[in-house]
């Protein structure tokens, strides 16, 4: 079982946003998608862009740098200029607190 990181109370993130917490060195971002949250990896394998900066579509992240699209909920990358999938994180609500598995 991995090490559980405080992220945010469910009030603090509210849908439609996001927040970037250090998990074990990782930069990882975690939105909230009409009351679901997800965790992915902050960095666009295509160019290094911060994903969490860039324009939310529904489920999907378009990176900041170069337009690159990602699918919040699986990882799953949807449009070049990156051809490579993200890394996504196991995301828990405990106690109204947001968690994200690290490690």
């Amino acid at each position: 079982m991995g090490n559980w990181l405080d992220v945010a109370s469910t009030d603090e993130l509210a849908p439609g946003m996001r927040r970037v917490v250090d998990a074990d060195g990782l930069a990882v971002a975690v939105f909230n998608l009409g009351g679901e949250y997800f965790a992915i990896q902050d960095i666009c394998p295509h160019d290094g862009g911060e994903l969490a900066k860039g324009v939310l579509e529904g489920e999907v992240i378009v990176c900041p740098r170069h337009g690159a699209r990602f699918s919040v909920k699986s990882g799953s990358v949807l449009g070049p200029p990156a051809y490579e999938d993200i890394r996504t994180f196991s995301v828990r609500v405990v106690d109204g607190r947001v968690q994200v598995e690290a490690g």
